[in-house]
């Protein structure tokens, strides 16, 4: 996935997760909506780099930003060959 991302089937089921972690990204940007602070998320998970909290949220700016013109219920519709 990434140098920051790993996803493996032993851990969380495989949901994508920080590196080194247990934490999964997507509570990352979960917790950006509940309109944490970076601050905050430091603190609740003190092993967490300020720089790896940023570039995390930049992958997921980026991704939202090429998604945000595909209709997902057409592509999820689609049958795969």
């Amino acid at each position: 996935m990434s140098d920051l991302i790993e996803s493996n089937p032993d851990i969380l089921g495989g949901k994508p997760i920080i590196k080194g972690t247990r934490i999964p990204v997507a509570l990352i940007y979960e917790l950006i909506g509940l309109n944490y602070t970076i601050e905050e998320i430091k603190a609740e998970y003190p092993h967490l780099d300020h720089d790896i909290i940023l570039k995390i949220l930049e992958l997921g700016f980026d991704a939202l930003k090429n998604l945000s013109q595909v209709n997902m219920d057409e592509l999820f519709s689609k049958k795969v060959h």
